[in-house]
Parts: C-alpha cells; structure tokens; sequence
C-alpha cells in the first residue's frame, strides 16, 4: 500500500488566485480590511443551532507538526487549499484563525457567508521556556469588531505552580469584558496545565477540565457573550453539568483510530450544552490525506440533516 501524499490535497484555490493573493499583499495592502468589513456575512447562530468551524491557529504559536511530521504545516499555500477545501464543503460554518491567516483566506474570497473567528493570545510558543505566557500577540477585542469579525477566540491554559497564569488570567478577564461591552462572542479555551519534563501538558482528567471551567466562566465583568471550547474527556456528562454556557468541542490531535476518534465526538455532540465542533488539524491532515471525507464525516455528526 503507498503512503498517502498529505502535503498535495486537491487543489481548490488557482495559481493566479495565489497571484492575486501576493500582489495585494505586496502593492495594495489597503484592500485587505476593505474586503474584510465587506464581505458576505451571517448569524453566528442560525438553522439548526450548530456550529462546525476549522481551526487554523496553530502556526502562530509555532505548533506546525501533526502526527510524526514536525513541519506537517510548514508550507502556508498547502495549508490554505486544505482551508479553502474545508470551507467549501456542505455543513461546514466558518474559520478559526490569526489575522494572517483570516486576511489571507478573505483575499481568496473563501470567508463569503462564513463565520470568521479571531484568535487572540500566541505569545505562548510551542517549546519555549516562556510557554506558559500566553500573551496577547494577535487580535484584540477593538480589532475583531473593526474586521467585523463574527467571535474571539482565546487560550486560558493555569498553572497553579506558574505564578505567570495570574497575568494570563487578567489579560483574559479584560478581554472578556470588552467583548461583552462589544456584543461580541468570545471562545473560551481553559486548561489546567503543568510543566513536565520542561513541556507544558494539559491535565485532561475529568476533575482538572471542570476546574478550567469554573474558572474560565467566572472571568471578566459579564460572562453574557462568553463560549467554552473543551476536550473531549472521559465523564464528559460530568464535565458539561459544570457550566451553562454554550461549548464547542476542540478536536485536539489525531488519535490512531480515526473512528474512534468520530465516535467519541458523536457521543458528546449530544450531551446538553454542547453546540458544536472547533476541529484543525485531524480533518486538515487526516491520516489517509483525504480532506474532503474527513471534513464530511464531521460535519454529518454536527449537522444531522446532512
């Protein structure tokens, strides 16, 4: 059996969309808000209450591996066409993303009628002796509103031994209260973290995911625009009975049975509470290179009626 390509999806964007893409970026950047403020747009929530957005963050924290490959991510025109694939497809809502990634795709004309997320705090590098700072180094809450972005997006990794998490969690606190100042929804993603062996690791025990949740509901002035984006656990009944706000599910990487995988996600997709899927990587670098399956299979499981 041959080893899947998974560097060569379909092509879905042109060579001279790619064209037109660096020309603006090169000679007329004026364009990008221009076509970011003007493009299509529709209600966060709308038909069946769903939502399924692909997540396409992680470069900016240096995270470009998936699976065994370190640089699986390496190439942004590759990983654009798996976007632009991703986005074209039945049941699939919208994009999570930093602004080079959001700006990119509006210049290509993929985010017409689609939900643009804005993610906020990168500073907090893959690997590095800082990691744990989860600065804010991308979007702002004034940003978001002027591209007239859809929601935020931010991490709130605490580490209870880290005395930087306090700083995280104030930055995070402010910027939740300006989002609810703006009307505008803002994801939530809490960990309860730890250094182990110089790597940060997420405790994804049942206990310390409903602790994030508690303490991620409970920042900033008024939690009324506020959305979780939690793993998917053992217990997940327990973890959902922890808060009342709407949650996505992350996806988080690629497991070794992509069956199992879905079938964990199916099971709490129905759990009270849970609106939804926030998925990068696993349907962007599926194991067998099929994009297109990948992201249908997922999106059946969000949107029924599929």
């Amino acid at each position: 059996m041959s080893t899947p390509d998974l560097r060569n999806p379909t092509r879905a964007i042109s060579d001279e969309q790619l064209g037109r893409l660096r020309a603006v970026r090169h000679s007329e950047p004026s364009l990008i808000p221009d076509l970011l403020t003007a493009r299509a747009r529709r209600p966060l929530v709308q038909g069946d209450g769903r939502l399924f957005i692909v997540a396409a963050d992680h470069p900016a924290r240096g995270a470009l591996g998936v699976g065994s490959d370190p640089m699986a991510m390496a190439s942004r025109y590759d990983l654009l066409q798996r976007l632009a694939i991703a986005l074209s497809r039945p049941g699939v809502d919208g994009v999570l993303g930093t602004p080079d990634i959001i700006e990119d795709l509006a210049v290509l004309g993929a985010l017409d009628g689609k939900i643009a997320v804005g993610s906020m705090n990168r500073g907090g590098l893959r690997g590095s002796v800082f990691e744990m700072d989860d600065r804010f180094t991308g979007y702002d809450i004034d940003s978001i509103a002027a591209a007239r972005l859809d929601a935020a997006k931010l991490l709130v990794r605490v580490n209870l031994k880290d005395a930087g998490s306090v700083r995280t969690l104030e930055e995070t606190a402010r910027a939740v209260t300006a989002a609810a100042r703006a009307e505008l929804p803002i994801l939530l993603e809490p960990f309860m973290s730890e250094w182990v062996d110089g790597r940060v690791v997420n405790d994804l025990s049942p206990e310390a995911v409903i602790t994030s949740v508690a303490i991620a509901s409970g920042l900033g002035a008024s939690s009324a625009y506020s959305w979780l984006k939690l793993p998917v656990v053992r217990d997940m009944e327990r973890v959902m009975e922890a808060a009342t706000l709407p949650t996505l599910l992350l996806g988080g990487d690629a497991g070794d049975d992509p069956d199992e995988t879905f079938a964990s996600w199916q099971s709490a997709l129905d759990l009270p509470g849970v609106h939804g899927l926030v998925v990068g990587r696993t349907l962007l670098y599926p194991p067998d290179g099929d994009v297109t399956a990948a992201v249908d299979t997922a999106a059946r499981l969000v949107h029924t009626s599929l």
